[in-house]
């Protein structure tokens, strides 16, 4: 038994959730108000023999008691993990290799933060840095901004840097794992960043990670970014989070731009809850990361293409938000920053009018078609019906569903023909056949594992190839913490030493577990695919069986005398 099977067993997730609401007996199992959203009725289930939890109400999420904590407290595994197993008495292995990689990332912390203090001294007296003062000048960024945000600039040197902090004693290796030098085989390293504004990336905390700069001539890129690293890992990061939590806090809601210079004209205009992603490619990790502070998230993408499609995959972070993405609607050929520095009531009023991310995905799509053919109906339900079919809020999707009805100028019955008829299609010839049929999982243990999560899991880890087909799973899906953890990760990764990086100490075991599953090397593709189906058919199943009793039950409350115990006959 692992260490977190441990302290799973000796936590009672009964005992947790009563902390956070009134639980009242239902037969077997608890309800209670959810302690995530306000509601009049509970949907909010307790299950002490499997240890999970569930809400069919605005969240329409669950899972184990650690998912419990974590998404009530905004903390991450390892914190819920330490602080849970403290609370059970359960004493956490010390093991030599995680005290020498706090050590090790501990160095990397101090060079990166010496390297940000380098270049911002540099920046403020050296005078070769005149033209990057102009250039910040010009942009109308303030000596405030300047500070807050640490700018820097890095000298047009091969290895200026690399003397300044080697002389602190790091060494060459230490600064090529930090990634602010370049290793040549053929020649002496030298420093990956010279004659460029420095942008440093924090993290949540204010740790600088990483870093961005910006060439002030014609050379490109314009923008380069640190490498991935043991900290940095530019798909999780988002630039400006330490500053901007406390406002997306206070305002419950995050607004993410693509550059840095976005979010400093933000700032330095009062508006103190805009982060960027740093480029168009907004990545599940950074949501999830989001969440923690507010599931208000509008999209202030620039007006281009690529900014169009970063704000077309935002739908896909709707599910794991549990609420809606919105995009504010940037004039063409204008970005944030322009926007912001014209006239903030502007930029207000494009945040306040900021419409659903579906609305602008239907106006996307439709834009060049003409709705009167018959041939570009048929498109605009080819390119919607998948999108729309991926919503997990029921009302929601039944909302689009008969939009697009409308739309196709077709009946919302016709169309559920067209959306079977198409799945049909797609699942045809997959059938499930003894051969391939992933064997249930088992009645006990349920408490600490999830047999068919850790299949998908181990067949999506020792067969890369295999990710593009799992663009369909939720990480809702996963009742199991350990594996949740790991499928978002997963999400965000290139590859095995990537993920265990990004993943906290004591999951990296369970990681090593699924990695080395002896699997069959055989029908990979409908293996995954009978997982995927499986998955998807527990968690809709749960979800139906539970709301037609809770219907069932406010059905019978009207028809039998008050007072009425209804658990004994449900």
């Amino acid at each position: 038994m692992s260490v977190i099977d441990e302290v799973k067993q000796k936590t009672d997730i009964v005992d947790v959730a009563s902390q956070y609401t009134t639980l009242t007996k239902s037969g077997r199992n608890f309800k209670a108000i959810c302690p995530f959203h306000s509601e009049k009725h509970p949907s909010f289930f307790i299950y002490p023999e499997q240890q999970s939890w569930h809400c069919f109400g605005a969240c329409n999420t669950g899972g184990d008691v650690f998912s419990l904590i974590m998404k009530k407290e905004g903390l991450d595994f390892g914190e819920v993990l330490r602080h849970t197993a403290e609370i059970a008495g359960v004493t956490l292995p010390s093991r030599a290799g995680q005290a020498t990689d706090k050590e090790k990332n501990d160095r990397l912390y101090r060079i990166n933060e010496l390297s940000a203090d380098y270049f911002h001294q540099l920046l403020l007296t050296s005078p070769s840095a005149e033209k990057t003062r102009s250039y910040i000048t010009r942009r109308g960024i303030s000596n405030q901004s300047v500070n807050a945000f640490n700018l820097g600039y890095s000298p047009n040197s091969w290895d200026s840097l690399r003397q300044y902090l080697m002389e602190r004693d790091y060494t060459e290796a230490e600064l090529i794992t930090a990634g602010l030098i370049i290793e040549v085989e053929s020649a002496a390293s030298h420093d990956r960043f010279r004659n460029r504004l420095m942008f440093p990336i924090n993290d949540a905390k204010g740790r600088t990670i990483g870093f961005g700069a910006r060439v002030l001539d014609d050379s490109m890129p314009k923008y380069t970014n640190s490498p991935d690293t043991p900290l940095f890992y530019k798909s999780s990061c988002l630039y400006g989070i330490d500053l901007a939590r406390e406002a997306i806090r206070q305002q419950d809601m995050a607004v993410i731009v693509e550059g840095y210079m976005d979010v400093i004209a933000a700032h330095d205009n009062g508006f103190g809850n805009v982060i960027a992603s740093m480029g168009t490619a907004i990545a599940d990790r950074q949501v999830s990361n989001l969440k923690k502070l507010s599931k208000n998230i509008v999209l202030a993408l620039d007006a281009d293409t690529a900014g169009e499609e970063a704000a077309l995959r935002g739908i896909i972070f709707e599910n794991s938000l549990g609420a809606e993405v919105k995009v504010a609607i940037l004039p063409k050929g204008r970005d944030p920053d322009d926007v912001i520095r014209e006239s903030k009531d502007t930029w207000q009023s494009l945040i306040n009018e900021a419409i659903p991310v579906m609305d602008y995905t239907f106006d996307r799509v439709t834009a060049g078609l003409d709705l009167n053919t018959a041939r570009d109906k048929s498109l605009a339900v080819d390119r919607l019906l998948p999108i729309i079919s991926q919503m997990n809020d029921l009302i929601r999707k039944s909302h689009y569903f008969q939009k697009l009805a409308r739309l196709a100028d077709i009946t919302p019955n016709q169309l559920q023909m067209i959306f079977k008829n198409k799945a049909a299609e797609r699942n045809h010839g997959k059938s499930f056949n003894k051969g391939n049929k992933v064997a249930a999982a088992p009645s006990h243990n349920i408490l600490t594992s999830n047999p068919r999560e850790e299949y998908y899991l181990s067949l999506l880890l020792q067969h890369p190839e295999l990710k593009t087909l799992s663009s369909s799973i939720m990480p809702e899906y996963f009742e199991n913490s350990e594996n949740r953890e790991i499928f978002n990760a997963y999400l965000s990764t290139e590859n095995i030493s990537s993920l265990k990086e990004t993943l906290d100490d004591f999951i990296r075991e369970h990681l090593d577990s699924l990695v080395a599953k002896s699997l069959p090397d055989k029908n990979l593709e409908g293996r995954l695919s009978d997982c995927i189906l499986l998955l998807k058919k527990e968690s809709l199943n749960l979800c139906v069986l539970l709301e037609k009793k809770m219907k069932l039950r406010i059905f019978l409350s009207t028809l039998l005398r008050p007072g009425l115990n209804l658990d004994y006959i449900l």
